[in-house]
């Protein structure tokens, strides 16, 4: 069986996403978490999201075009397969296991690494710039391989794990 993975924050819970917020609470919230220095979210640069929301704008659309059909504006936010890793972005980790099965395929989208340097490097490799389906997802690992067993040490680039962007909400199963 194959699973999805969400990271979190134990003190916020699971799929508590900036970009549902208005722009203007948005900009509190993770003011408040740059202040308390709580994780990697306080690192992020005065454009974060900014950045974001035309990225996740610009995946949106490039699923719709691949005949995704997204119930969300913004997506929450997956990996497929583990990434251990990610539990150091937060203060207290936390890792949520779903089924695969769980979600619809209309509603999920891949790209192979974080959205935001998928969509930003220009480096020239072939899977920059995509967002993928899930028969495609998997053309690119057999290809590319799991960015989370090459590249666990984030030393051969930014590609770390394959982010799904889910485009309706969890199911309820946790």
């Amino acid at each position: 069986m194959e699973y999805l993975y969400h990271y979190y924050d134990k003190s916020a819970g699971p799929f508590r996403n900036l970009s549902d917020l208005a722009p203007e609470e948005a900009e509190h919230v993770l003011a408040d978490i740059r202040q308390k220095n709580k994780g990697f979210a306080s690192n992020r640069s005065a454009d974060y999201l900014d950045i974001r929301r035309s990225l996740e704008h610009k995946a949106r659309e490039a699923f719709i075009a691949k005949g995704g059909r997204p119930v969300r504006q913004q997506p929450h936010y997956m990996t497929f397969g583990s990434c251990p890793w990610l539990l150091e972005w937060y203060p207290s980790g936390m890792e949520l296991r779903i089924p695969l099965d769980c979600f619809s395929p209309g509603c999920i989208s891949f790209t192979y690494g974080d959205l935001f340097p998928t969509m930003r490097v220009l480096d020239g490799k072939p899977y920059r710039g995509q967002v993928y389906l899930l028969t495609e997802i998997r053309e690119v690992i057999s290809q590319f391989g799991w960015p989370q067993e090459w590249n666990a040490g984030g030393t051969h680039g930014p590609e770390r794990y394959i982010e799904v962007q889910v485009w309706e909400d969890p199911p309820q199963i946790f």
